[in-house]
């Protein structure tokens, strides 16, 4: 009896999807969030599946609702944001942030994979992302949830919001560094720009392809009437976003060019001091080439004071070069 007990107990665990988190609402609208498989006749479930996790594509082959277009989607390691709507069902896949093990940082751009039917959100991620902790929260924070409209709603706020939160932290990590360059003459970290930049065209890219995914979703002539207006509603937020990362880039392009500026009056200033050092050590130079030859008849050869005044040749003939550059304009203080 046991053995039996265990076999068909493994058999359930074989058909149950490879779960991160579910959540479902009743009819008296009392929401749970757990780990559990909310039974079917749910009135409305979010599930939060791991696709690396055969079970979960077993699962989502096994979901009658979920024609091969959204299955495709579902399953494809292809990161392409687009839209698919399928006998009803809005399929999507969006950017995001891959998470490591500190919760805070982001990394390289994830897919996050979405199946949107009547009563049902199905999401999944290959690799941990950023944004699926920020579901959670807000639904553990008692974010309504209660149909295909609103949980769409908590889906693109909450990425909008934290792509939105990026772009303002980059945006004042380059305030801050210009400021900094330009008061306090403190030059950033050239690895923290390198870092800025590829963060800046990440976000840009994430963006951008979500704001025309859903100006996609929109015109498509399946989607549910009551979906239109959330995909419509984020798309001047979007578009805004888009334009305050772009702003980050050329005031980094901008920040780039008075490091480089900046660098080339250096390398002048320091071109310029060795041109005036080598003017003036030339004759000094000649003088003593001239006096170390060892031929007859050199100058000051047969006196006492022969060296002294070998130096005072060498002394007058540099300080008369220096008068003739100065005088010639060529001598001008840095």
């Amino acid at each position: 009896m046991d053995g039996d007990d265990r076999g068909t107990g493994l058999q359930k665990t074989a058909r149950e999807p490879g779960l991160v988190w579910c959540y479902r609402c009743d009819e008296k609208g009392v929401s749970v969030l757990d780990a559990a498989l909310p039974p079917p006749d749910t009135p409305f479930r979010w599930i939060h599946l791991n696709l690396s996790d055969q079970r979960s594509l077993r699962w989502l082959e096994e979901r009658p609702e979920f024609g091969p277009s959204i299955h495709a989607l579902m399953l494809t390691r292809d990161s392409h944001q687009r839209c698919v709507v399928e006998g009803g069902v809005v399929g999507l896949l969006l950017h995001d942030f891959e998470r490591g093990f500190d919760p805070s940082s982001v990394g390289r751009i994830g897919s996050l994979h979405v199946a949107l039917s009547d009563g049902l959100l199905v999401t999944g991620r290959y690799r941990p992302l950023h944004s699926a902790d920020l579901f959670r929260a807000r639904l553990e924070e008692g974010e309504a949830a209660e149909d295909a409209e609103t949980a769409l709603g908590v889906l693109l706020a909450t990425l909008t919001d934290s792509m939105g939160s990026l772009v303002l932290d980059l945006t004042t990590e380059l305030l801050d560094a210009e400021e900094n360059l330009l008061v306090d003459d403190l030059a950033p970290d050239t690895r923290r720009l390198i870092a800025a930049r590829r963060r800046a065209a990440q976000l840009h890219r994430m963006i951008g392809g979500m704001r025309a995914t859903l100006q996609r979703l929109e015109r498509q002539p399946g989607l549910p009437p009551e979906l239109a207006p959330v995909a419509q509603r984020f798309q001047p937020r979007l578009s805004a976003l888009d334009t305050d990362i772009v702003a980050a880039q050329n005031q980094l392009k901008l920040l780039r060019d008075e490091l480089d500026l900046q660098a080339a009056q250096r390398i002048n200033s320091n071109i310029y001091l060795l041109s005036i050092l080598t003017a003036l050590m030339m004759p000094a130079t000649l003088v003593t080439g001239f006096f170390g030859m060892n031929t007859s008849g050199l100058p000051f050869a047969q006196g006492q004071h022969g060296t002294l005044m070998a130096t005072i040749v060498a002394l007058v003939s540099a300080g008369g070069s220096y008068w003739l550059l100065k005088l010639m304009g060529l001598v001008r203080r840095q």
